[in-house]
């Protein structure tokens, strides 16, 4: 939490339309400033997000450890009907070893 109480997300990576490889070259460069990063999705977001993470282990930086995956649903209201819907939301945890 920062002063102001909320919390700061420098090392969270939110995947949405973009092709992967947009995020794969956020997460990289985020290695640059910090040891772990957080890739966090929703809905068909998703399977990008694993996408990304596997892309950045396997070809990218073997050292990096997929240390936590955490699944939930999001409940919100839709904007254009004004009813609630449940969305699956997923973090990847990514961790490099610090040297």
């Amino acid at each position: 939490m920062t002063a102001s109480g909320t919390e700061q997300n420098d090392n969270v990576i939110f995947v949405g339309n973009k092709p992967p490889m947009s995020y794969v070259v956020a997460v990289l460069t985020e290695f640059e400033r910090s040891s772990n990063v957080l890739i966090k999705a929703r809905g068909k977001a998703i399977s990008k997000a694993v996408e990304t993470a596997e892309i950045v282990r396997k070809k990218y930086n073997q050292a990096v450890e997929v240390i936590e995956i955490a699944i939930d649903t999001e409940h919100i209201i839709d904007k254009d009907t004004s009813k609630p819907m449940d969305i699956p939301s997923i973090v990847i945890s990514l961790a490099k070893p610090v040297k």
